[in-house]
């Protein structure tokens, strides 16, 4: 049984509105790259600005004293599935992880509302809005406001704020060579949204890609309050090799991954040899491929998966040796049962390395 046939969904399929879905939205890297720097965005930087645009980190952080600095980050894509109630409830998921990712607690966010409305039902837009709202509640958070506009696709997103103390902002380029990497959630919700959209995703693992994408990141802030904590990112659109380069980038290092300790949704190897991959993880390879060094021996899968765009997919911690324990039991406490060390960090030419 595939899950279209078996899980509720829009009378018109939401995925078939949209030409992509999820954070495999994402512009690639190398083309993102581009339009930064012909755009002038590096314009007025007030000392307040703790993080900015430097290092592609996942959210702004501007100090507003001593104890207190503003997380303040948006994000918002197309549907990844036909679902509105859980579309709203993953793109609401993915939006508030950039606030974690830096060390933050979300204390508020904003909507933003682009809808065919014409082509969907007001009851459809309304389930995608209860989603997202039945997630910032579990965060604690109202979703104070926002902005709706009319769109001949269906978008869905958050302006998400949180806040953080100035001392334990985690950035994504704070990796120290020496530093043990350890990754929240298993890849693979690329290949399984493209097998969704083709009809073919079973309904055992359309479960697993819905509870994977709609698990808040809630470690975050929990990890950032550990010394031995150096980095955070979370692993989205640019898929775990372009979150990883971002990281040795950012901090001047080599990492190197073992991809036999990299967890994976069930069943994702198989349907990535069956075809079922993204054109956002092709891209992803053509934006960033040539700062990563793939062994010999590897899965032919393997560089579809490193590459596979992870809506609301799990954060990249990278921490001290003898903090992994603790990096752990954090994730642990925190329902991520799949916790897994993944690499390391070594001093070396900013670049990806993945051995078998």
């Amino acid at each position: 049984m595939n899950a279209s046939s078996s899980t509720p969904s829009a009378a018109v399929r939401l995925t078939s509105l949209s030409h992509g879905g999820g954070c495999g939205c994402k512009i690639a890297p190398g083309v993102l790259s581009q339009i930064l720097a012909q755009s002038g965005a590096a314009g007025l930087v007030p000392p307040e600005l703790l993080v900015g645009l430097e290092t592609a980190d996942d959210a702004a952080v501007y100090r507003l004293n001593d104890s207190q600095a503003l997380v303040a980050t948006t994000d918002f894509f197309m549907p990844i599935v036909d679902d509105p109630y859980e579309f709203g409830r993953i793109a609401a998921t993915n939006a508030l992880s950039d606030v974690y990712a830096m060390g933050g607690k979300p204390i508020m966010a904003l909507a933003l509302v682009a809808m065919p409305v014409n082509q969907l039902p007001v009851e459809t837009i309304g389930a995608i809005l209860r989603g997202g709202q039945d997630v910032c509640r579990a965060a604690g958070i109202p979703v104070a406001g926002g902005h709706t506009i009319d769109s001949v696709e269906p978008i869905y997103g958050l302006v998400a704020m949180g806040l953080v103390r100035p001392d334990q902002v985690r950035r994504n380029a704070g990796a120290r060579p020496g530093d043990v990497l350890v990754l929240g959630k298993p890849l693979g919700v690329g290949v399984y949204s493209a097998a969704l959209k083709k009809e073919q995703l079973a309904e055992a693992h359309y479960r697993e890609m819905i509870a994977s994408t709609t698990r808040l990141n809630t470690p975050g802030p929990l990890l950032a309050a550990l010394p031995g904590v150096h980095a955070i990112t979370d692993v989205t659109g640019f898929g775990l090799a372009g979150h990883a380069l971002e990281m040795a980038r950012g901090a001047g290092v080599a990492i190197h991954l073992d991809w036999s300790r990299v967890p994976l949704l069930p069943g994702v190897e198989q349907l990535a040899r069956q075809g079922f991959v993204t054109g956002a993880s092709g891209r992803n390879w053509a934006g960033y491929g040539a700062d990563v060094r793939l062994a010999d021996g590897l899965p032919a899968t393997a560089q579809a998966l490193l590459t596979d765009p992870q809506t609301s997919g799990g954060l990249l911690v990278a921490c001290a040796s003898e903090a992994v324990d603790d990096v752990l039991a954090v994730f642990a406490r925190e329902g991520f049962g799949h916790a897994a060390v993944v690499g390391q960090v070594q001093a070396g030419a900013a670049g990806l390395h993945v051995q078998a």
